[in-house]
């Protein structure tokens, strides 16, 4: 059977959108009708979220001068429940904002509403420890990581996020979990939240460490944190999406590297492993929706771009879909 996997960058249900769901706005409100009934299509949606969901904690102190804290409140979950998420990514810079015991309400939260999670956990191994999930006849394992904050990583003894900074190379403990799990799964995700924000483009270190991931045994490689979309490469044949881009959030837009605009990536391994499918999106304040004329045109540009410099390319199929290949050099003919 063919299997369809929906991933969404980073969904921020703390600061403006948890208030406007404390004033009564319904957590499905968050997406536009028609995104949500495209995300419920799908068999398998992984996304990233980027804050605690808890009404405990206090800001933390563990980090020195941190600008931002996110929480939202646990009616929130019904935002994640409105996508069909059966995966969420909690390996993040922001969801020990309100400590440990925020944190851990969260994946509580989450697991009592169905909602798999990978990357946090109550000791080091629980954190590194990946989830696996059937979906139409296939066996997915999903590992999500983060690249910071080093304080929020988990300990031999304390609740935190599974953590490595891949810029100084990945660690034997990453490569000897993708292989096992290469083992156990017909299909292998890496979920990371790497590098720093509000850039265009993977920095070297983030490609040399796709190319290592791919060849442990990860079949899809799917980044997020820059608030901003990135082009999409290809490992061997398998696509690595340095970065979604956002897909639900409060923050300010920048009108020149247009955080409002991010993308929901579709890839089915069974049916066509070495394609991906984006869909464009457009993030209004604290509510997203497909997006469509000047802005899907932006995406449509942004993405020629940014995925030739990765060498690959992009069909427009529909206003707002995305086919995205590997470049194959021109056929030679003659002599």
């Amino acid at each position: 059977m063919m299997v369809r996997i929906g991933l969404f960058g980073d969904v921020m249900l703390g600061r403006g959108v948890g208030e406007a769901l404390l004033r009564g706005v319904e957590p499905a409100e968050l997406w536009d009708p028609q995104l949500r009934e495209l995300a419920r299509s799908l068999d398998l949606v992984i996304c990233n979220l980027e804050c605690c969901l808890s009404g405990r904690g206090a800001p933390t102190t563990v980090i020195a001068d941190k600008p931002f804290f996110f929480r939202g409140p646990p009616q929130a979950v019904g935002a994640l429940e409105a996508i069909g998420a059966g995966v969420v990514g909690l390996a993040n810079n922001h969801l020990l904002d309100f400590g440990t015991d925020a944190g851990a309400d969260t994946v509580a939260l989450l697991a009592a509403h169905g909602i798999r999670t990978a990357g946090a956990g109550t000791d080091i191994a629980a954190a590194r420890a990946p989830v696996v999930v059937e979906r139409a006849g296939t066996s997915i394992g999903v590992l999500a990581l983060a690249d910071h904050p080093a304080p929020y990583a988990a300990t031999a003894e304390c609740f935190g996020i599974a953590q490595a900074r891949l810029r100084d190379g990945v660690p034997g403990w990453l490569l000897d979990a993708i292989a096992e799990l290469r083992q156990r799964c017909e299909v292998v995700v890496v979920f990371v939240h790497w590098g720093p924000n509000m850039t265009t483009r993977p920095a070297a270190w983030q490609r040399a460490a796709a190319a290592a991931l791919r060849a442990a045994g990860a079949d899809l490689l799917a980044g997020h944190s820059a608030h901003v979309f990135h082009g999409v490469g290809f490992e061997q044949d398998r696509p690595v999406i340095y970065d979604l881009g956002d897909a639900l959030d409060d923050y300010r837009p920048d009108p020149l590297l247009r955080n409002d605009l991010g993308v929901l990536a579709i890839w089915s391994p069974v049916a066509c492993a070495s394609e991906l499918e984006l869909v464009g999106l457009e993030l209004g304040y604290c509510h997203t929706r497909l997006a469509f004329g000047e802005e899907a045109d932006w995406i449509a540009n942004r993405l020629e771009r940014a995925c030739s410099e990765l060498g690959s390319e992009v069909e427009r199929s529909d206003a707002n879909r995305f086919r995205v290949r590997p470049l194959r050099p021109e056929p030679v003919h003659g002599f």
